[in-house]
């Protein structure tokens, strides 16, 4: 039998805990019970309504999984899973979730996230140190490892950029956009971005440091990687206001209120922007047609100038005929990231795991 035909060993399943089913957590379990390297012992909910009830059933499953979902951490832990793939709320619940993951992680069990999206890059110097510190301390204790991933920030701020960066003998700036219509996204948009407020309304994340916190954590890791320090890191924040009315799975924009906002975070090197990540939502994709679009519609593009200079656009899709959004493909994609890296995480020296510590995953059981 020659080597290219030679079936490779299969590996024990990976043993995880889910906690979470609220968007992403629902389209990840169904997945996990699917896939043949991991195997699905728990599911850890805060919801006290979720709790007792079969995760099938909380999954929109037409047949119950014999898995009930439950706020006990102790009885999870007991469990022995390999890695908690935490799907839990953002860091607006910032010591719900640190209470919880560093109970895994001092039991020596891995954590891979999408949560807490300033953990993208923990030394980022607007990570505050109450932050830090106990998930330092519970993977010294435990010997464990906590990595966070996600969409934005994440792998199509840092891991797509990072390997085009990789082809060119020299790049002088790197962008990475989000170019998405927001038109069937239920998610809070309002006070963070301002999206159908009065265009005199100051939505969260146009403060400099709250929108940097949020979301720049990959600007001082694409520089690391580069091998230089950033002068400073700035930001840039446009709306534009709609002439009509626009309709929203959400309600009605009404005109003269913002239905697109474009905002940058810049990391600026020997006095220039070097470094860029730029997000352009619309409601609608006829809306502020002056503004950067992909050659298709709800994409994530990465531009390099350089040597050579590089184009790349990515596009998430479901073609099941489901009739499911590109927004929603992008959540999938971002939960089976963090599913995906259990493995190689499992690997790792204990402590703080990013983008730059992981081999390539390249998807072992997708294919089957």
């Amino acid at each position: 039998m020659s080597q290219d035909s030679a079936k490779p060993p299969n590996p024990a399943p990976k043993k995880v805990i889910v906690w979470g089913t609220g968007f992403v957590g629902r389209m990840v379990i169904p997945e996990i019970v699917k896939h043949p390297l991991f195997e699905l012992v728990g599911v850890g909910v805060s919801n006290p309504d979720k709790v007792g009830r079969d995760v099938g059933d909380i999954c929109g499953l037409a047949e119950p999984l014999g898995i009930v979902a439950t706020d006990d951490v102790a009885a999870l832990i007991a469990d022995t899973p390999d890695a908690l793939v935490h799907y839990g709320p953002t860091a607006k619940h910032a010591q719900d979730n640190i209470e919880l993951m560093t109970r895994f992680l001092r039991a020596g069990i891995d954590v891979c996230s999408t949560a807490m999206t300033p953990w993208v890059w923990p030394t980022m110097s607007l990570n505050p140190p109450q932050w830090i510190e106990p998930i330092t301390s519970a993977c010294e204790l435990g010997e464990s490892s906590c990595f966070t991933t996600g969409i934005d920030p994440g792998f199509a701020n840092d891991l797509f950029p990072m390997t085009l960066m990789g082809l060119c003998s020299e790049v002088r700036r790197v962008r990475a956009s989000e170019l998405l219509d927001y038109t069937n996204y239920e998610g809070d948009y309002e006070i963070e971005m301002g999206i159908g407020r009065e265009p005199e309304f100051t939505p969260l994340l146009e403060n400099r440091d709250v929108l940097i916190f949020a979301w720049g954590a990959t600007v001082p890791m694409i520089a690391h990687a580069a091998g230089i320090t950033l002068d400073e890191i700035t930001t840039t924040w446009d709306k534009w206001v709609t002439p009509t009315e626009r309709h929203t799975a959400k309600g009605v924009i009404e005109p003269g209120r913002v239905a697109a906002v474009r905002f940058t975070i810049n990391g600026v090197y020997q006095g220039q922007t070097r470094i860029q990540l730029e997000h352009v939502n619309r409601i609608g994709h006829d809306a502020a047609p002056e503004w950067p679009s992909g050659h298709d519609d709800d994409v994530y593009r990465v531009d390099v100038e350089g040597t050579p200079s590089i184009s790349s656009e990515t596009a998430f899709r479901f073609t099941d005929g489901s009739g499911r959004d590109p927004a929603t493909a992008g959540c999938l994609a971002t939960g089976m990231r963090a599913l995906n890296a259990v493995p190689p995480v499992n690997e790792l020296p204990p402590g703080w795991v990013t983008a730059l510590d992981l081999p390539l995953i390249p998807g072992a059981g997708t294919i089957r």
